[in-house]
C-alpha cells in the first residue's frame, strides 16, 4: 500500500512538471527592441509582462531596471523579463553603432529563441531589426522615423523603405502615421492607438491645488503638461494667456506648465517680459505617476504644438480622459484625438489670438467647459481605452506566429 501511494505521487509529480513545462512552452517569447528609457516602451513591456509574455528588451541607450516588472513582483513565476543594456551617444542612424549592436543581438535571438521580433522606431530599431533575417518580424513607426527621417536625403528615405519591406507586420499609433507611411511601402498598416489606462487617468474633484501649486481652489487654470522645447509651441500658449489675461484682468486665470526641458528658462524670461509671471506656474520635471494628478488641477488643457511629427496626442488623450476640455493645434496627430467642438477645439498653428480666442470660449461658459470635458472623456473610453489597445497588441502577436 505504502509503495503504491509513492508510485502515484510520483506520477503525479511528473504529470505536473510535464504539464508545466507544456504550459511554458506555450507562452509568447517577444524580443523587444526599444529605447529602454522611454515611457511608451515601459508601458507596452510592462502591460504584456502583466499579460503573461516572456520578454526580452533589448535597447541601445541605458535605462532603469527597476521601471519594469520584475519576476517576484508579478506574483507568478512564470513570467519572465531579461533586460540588455547598451549606451551610446544619440546621433544619426548611419552611425556604426547600429551595425556593431547586430552581433550581440543575432547572439540574444540564437540564446533567447523568441517566437516574434518587434521593433519600435523604423529607423533605427527598425535597421537592427531588418538585418536579423529573423522572422516574424513586427515593426512600430513612432513618428519622426517617417515624417522627418526620410525628409534627410535620398539615402534615408531608401533605407526606411528596406527597414518597411523586411517587415511581416506594420503597426502605427494613429492614422494620420499610418497614412505617411504609406508613400513608403505598399503593404497593410495596423493602427494600435497607444491609449491610458482609465482608472488612473480619470477626473478627480477632490484634489487641492494648494498641495502642489500657488493657486486656489477658486482659480481658473489653464495648463499643459510637454517636455519645454520650442517645437511644442509653449510660447504661443504664454502669449495667448497674456492675451486673455488684458482681456479680462478681473477673472483669477492661472497659466500651469508641466515639465523640464531646454527652453525653460527663455520661457520664463518670456512670462517677466509680459509681466504675468506671478499667474504662471513652472512645475519642473516631474514623476510620470504625478501626471494624473497634475492634469486634474488644469481647467482647461492646451496643446499648440507647431512640430509636424507630432504622431499621436498621448497627453491629450491623457486630459480627455481626466474630463478636461482641450485646445490643440492643427499638426501631426493631433486633431485626430479631438472632435473639434465636440471634445475640444482645434486651431491653426504658431496663431496665439486663435488660440486666445478657443480658450475665452472655455474659461467663459463653465457648463461648456463641463460639456466638452465630458465629451472627452466619452471619446477617450471608446476609441483609447489603455486595456482595449493591450488586447489588440495580444491578438497581432497571437497571429502573427
Amino acid at each position: 500500500m505504502k509503495n503504491n501511494f509513492i508510485k502515484e505521487n510520483v506520477i503525479s509529480d511528473h504529470l505536473m512538471q510535464r504539464q508545466h513545462v507544456n504550459e511554458e512552452e506555450k507562452k509568447i517569447r517577444i524580443l523587444m527592441l526599444s529605447d529602454g528609457s522611454s515611457v511608451h516602451t515601459k508601458k507596452w513591456v510592462n502591460a504584456l509582462l502583466e499579460k503573461g509574455f516572456i520578454i526580452h528588451l533589448f535597447s541601445l541607450s541605458a535605462f532603469d531596471e527597476n521601471d519594469y516588472l520584475q519576476e517576484k513582483e508579478l506574483g507568478f513565476s512564470s513570467t519572465q523579463l531579461c533586460l540588455n543594456k547598451r549606451t551610446g551617444k544619440k546621433g544619426d542612424v548611419l552611425k556604426m553603432k547600429y551595425i556593431c549592436a547586430l552581433p550581440d543581438l543575432k547572439k540574444i535571438i540564437h540564446s533567447f529563441n523568441p517566437h516574434i521580433l518587434h521593433a519600435h522606431f523604423a529607423s533605427s530599431y527598425g535597421l537592427l531589426g531588418a538585418l536579423t533575417n529573423f522572422h516574424p518580424f513586427i515593426l512600430s513607426v513612432w513618428g519622426y522615423d517617417v515624417f522627418t527621417f526620410p525628409e534627410k536625403s535620398f539615402l534615408h528615405r531608401m533605407l526606411l523603405k528596406y527597414n518597411l519591406s523586411r517587415a511581416d507586420r506594420i503597426l502605427s499609433t494613429s492614422h494620420v502615421m499610418e497614412k505617411k507611411t504609406s508613400e513608403y511601402t505598399s503593404k497593410k498598416i495596423e493602427v494600435t492607438p497607444f491609449g491610458v489606462d482609465l482608472s488612473v487617468f480619470s477626473e478627480n474633484r477632490e484634489l487641492s491645488r494648494n498641495e502642489y501649486t500657488p493657486f486656489s481652489d477658486d482659480d481658473i487654470v489653464i495648463g499643459t503638461v510637454k517636455l519645454l522645447e520650442k517645437k511644442y509651441g509653449i510660447n504661443y500658449l504664454i502669449h495667448a494667456f497674456s492675451i486673455l489675461r488684458q482681456r479680462h484682468p478681473d477673472m483669477p486665470l492661472k497659466l500651469l506648465i508641466v515639465g523640464g526641458g531646454n527652453a525653460k528658462e527663455e520661457l520664463k524670461k518670456l512670462c517677466e517680459d509680459l509681466q504675468i509671471e506671478k499667474q504662471v506656474y513652472f512645475t519642473g520635471m516631474i514623476d510620470h505617476k504625478r501626471i494624473p494628478d497634475l492634469i486634474n488641477l488644469i481647467d482647461i488643457y492646451v496643446a499648440l504644438s507647431i512640430y509636424d511629427s507630432e504622431s499621436f496626442g498621448v497627453a491629450i488623450v491623457e486630459a480627455g480622459a481626466c474630463s478636461k476640455p482641450v485646445v490643440v493645434t492643427n499638426v501631426g496627430g493631433l486633431p485626430e484625438v479631438v472632435e473639434n467642438g465636440i471634445s475640444g477645439f482645434i486651431v491653426p498653428p504658431k496663431d496665439a489670438l486663435s488660440a486666445a480666442e478657443a480658450i475665452e470660449k472655455l474659461i467663459l461658459d463653465p457648463s461648456l467647459r463641463h460639456a466638452i470635458g465630458h465629451a472627452g472623456r466619452v471619446r477617450v473610453e471608446r476609441l483609447y481605452d489603455w486595456k482595449k489597445n493591450v488586447e489588440q497588441m495580444v491578438e497581432i502577436y497571437k497571429t502573427s506566429q
